[in-house]
């Protein structure tokens, strides 16, 4: 599957685990490494850096962002592999 593909199939399973939440693309053009996806729920937010699976190469400074967005709010890599663990961390980081 494709990265893309994947990307489209995670934001919808993530507006249905979090009915009215705001899921946008972020602009890696704009902060060269900056995560794809940032979602907002209520009073929380999230980042996440989507890759299509576990192999797939971290591009310059998306380990930074992802580790120093983490010590922010939450942030993770997510790829099917690890989309069920990193979910239900979302979960109880949202509801709590």
């Amino acid at each position: 599957m494709r990265e893309n593909q994947y990307q489209a199939g995670l934001k919808k399973r993530l507006k249905s685990m979090f009915p009215d939440c705001l899921v946008t693309k972020l602009d890696s053009s704009d902060i060269q490494g900056i995560p794809d996806l940032l979602i907002l729920y209520k009073n929380k937010w999230a980042i996440l850096e989507v890759k299509k699976d576990a192999e797939a190469p971290h591009r310059p400074n998306q380990d930074y962002y992802v580790t120093k967005l983490n010590n922010m709010s939450f942030s993770r890599f997510i790829f099917p592999e690890n989309e069920e663990e990193v979910l239900n961390e979302l979960y109880k980081a949202f509801k709590s």
